[in-house]
């Protein structure tokens, strides 16, 4: 009589949520793995997410080929799909989720490289802009894995 109705299965998980109201950013539409937790419906309302974002900033520097971007509302907060590559042979396929300038909207394309932050230590598909990167340590990274490849 009291308490709360039994929900169906599956409505509880937050992630099952985020794939029916947007199945563009569910895990398969993104193209990471299980591991991944998932975009957040408002980043600034998750403890999580506020403690990701603090680490990503001072996360391993890498480099990101953009694959491709979705628009998550019209602040204009998009997530990104990066292929990342870093300093030490790994690869991946990064999603950042961002809030952007429209002037820096405008200047996304596909497989244009921007400088990204991961961490090494958790490695759960999250990476961010490295907007205050040092260009000279870009370039040093981008000539490290360059060399990688062509030996």
């Amino acid at each position: 009589m009291f308490g709360r109705k039994k929900k169906p299965s599956g409505v509880n998980d937050l992630n099952d949520l985020m794939a029916r109201l947007r199945p563009d950013l569910s895990r398969e539409s993104l193209g990471v793995g299980p591991g991944f937790p998932g975009v957040a419906p408002n980043p600034l309302l998750s403890g999580d997410a506020r403690k990701r974002n603090a680490e990503l900033r001072t996360g391993a520097l890498a480099l990101g080929v953009l694959v491709d971007w979705r628009e998550v509302n019209s602040n204009p907060r998009v997530v990104l799909m990066f292929d990342v590559e870093t300093v030490g042979g790994l690869s991946f396929r990064g999603i950042a989720d961002e809030d952007l300038t429209i002037t820096e909207l405008t200047r996304l394309a596909p497989g244009k490289t921007f400088p990204v932050r991961y961490r090494p230590t958790v490695m759960d598909h999250y990476v961010s802009l490295a907007r205050d990167a040092d260009p000279a340590r870009v370039q040093q990274i981008s000539d490290e894995i360059a060399s990688r490849k062509r030996t």
